[in-house]
């Protein structure tokens, strides 16, 4: 004979609490303190409780489900924004439902159809190309979204989540300028991203003033071993520039895999900037000098926002926010004109005006 499922007065018996404030916990439509809400989880796990999601809905008319969706859950910078916005929706009494696009324009258009048929409260968004879904298009004035990344704030038919992309090329690039490196390449994934665009419009253009010539640019796309062999054939026809500057984690793995089959030394022979840093970069013999995204700014900001819409601040402005990504510097670079080696250390930019005053990354010593 199977057993009864439990009951939301059970668990409220248990917990010690109120039937009213068990189903404040699970549907979040008044507030609970910490010591109650975790007290009500404790029973709910000790009993097995699961909520009954289809009828809670009937009940309060809404969903409690916010709808994800990035290019590639394989990559570390998408994998890390859905986890933190899994950790923060959850606080709040939300489920999260996640999609890949695989960065493909079809399988993004499918999958979003998919998602909006869950009828979410929100969406958080990172377009797989510049082209913006006509799906977000149609449910941009009923649904609550924020846009992240892969987009351009200016015009965006939604709030917006990004970096100074443009500034975060600069920066990589001076600093290989004031070491004294003239031939640089740049590897980019995707010129059709803005992100990448601006990434590479920002570090060409300072390297073009100052050595009065354009910087190489490797277009290695956004799969490692496709990258890796672009590169190796690049190779064996140009000779090696002095320094390269990767603007994703995916094109940094490429650049170091053809940098290590043909066994060249960084930074002895090629100096490297990397994009976005891991704890595998400073892992390395040659710690990587790497231009590091806020990613849980990033996250933590987009779930802010994306919380005001739904929570009633639907009919506000559209809001470009603006984060600043920082230099984390380590042994990847040669210095050409003092041959110092270079110790770990991290700088952050003086901050710039934008949109938004709170996306200003503090100095990390």
């Amino acid at each position: 004979m199977s057993r009864k499922k439990p009951s939301i007065k059970e668990v409220a018996a248990l917990a010690g609490v109120s039937i009213a404030t068990v189903s404040n916990v699970f549907s979040g439509r008044k507030p609970v303190n910490d010591e109650l809400k975790e007290s009500v989880h404790k029973a709910a796990r000790e009993l097995g409780y699961q909520l009954d999601r289809a009828a809670s809905q009937l009940r309060s008319g809404r969903t409690r489900i916010i709808a994800v969706i990035v290019p590639d859950l394989t990559d570390t910078f998408f994998a890390t924004i859905v986890s933190r916005l899994e950790t923060a929706a959850s606080a709040e009494g939300y489920d999260v439902i996640v999609a890949s696009s695989h960065n493909d324009r079809a399988v993004e258009s499918s999958r979003l159809k998919a998602l909006l048929a869950w009828r979410p409260e929100g969406l958080i968004a990172v377009p797989c190309s510049s082209t913006m879904p006509p799906e977000l298009k149609e449910a941009r004035s009923a649904l609550p979204m924020v846009l992240v990344d892969r987009v351009a704030a200016e015009g965006a038919i939604a709030d917006t989540v990004t970096i100074d992309n443009r500034e975060a090329g600069e920066i990589a690039a001076r600093h290989l300028l004031e070491r004294g490196h003239q031939n640089i390449a740049i590897g980019v994934s995707d010129l059709d991203h803005p992100p990448i665009l601006e990434r590479t419009e920002g570090a060409a253009a300072i390297i073009e003033a100052q050595t009065g010539k354009r910087p190489t640019i490797l277009n290695l796309g956004s799969d490692i071993t496709a990258g890796t062999r672009t590169l190796l054939d690049w190779m064996e026809r140009n000779p090696l520039p002095e320094a390269i500057i990767a603007l994703t984690n995916v094109t940094t793995l490429s650049v170091l895999s053809a940098l290590a089959e043909h066994r060249i030394d960084i930074p002895s022979r090629a100096s490297v900037v990397a994009f976005d840093d891991y704890a595998w970069m400073s892992a390395r013999n040659t710690g990587l000098t790497a231009i590091r995204q806020p990613v849980d700014k990033i996250a933590e900001t987009a779930w802010r926002r994306l919380l005001q819409r739904i929570e009633g601040d639907s009919k506000a402005p559209v809001t470009p926010t603006v984060l600043n990504a920082s230099l984390i510097v380590r042994a990847s670079v040669r210095d050409l004109e003092a041959g110092e080696d270079m110790h770990s250390q991290t700088h952050t930019p003086a901050p710039r005006d934008s949109a938004s005053a709170e996306g200003q990354e503090k100095k990390i010593h």
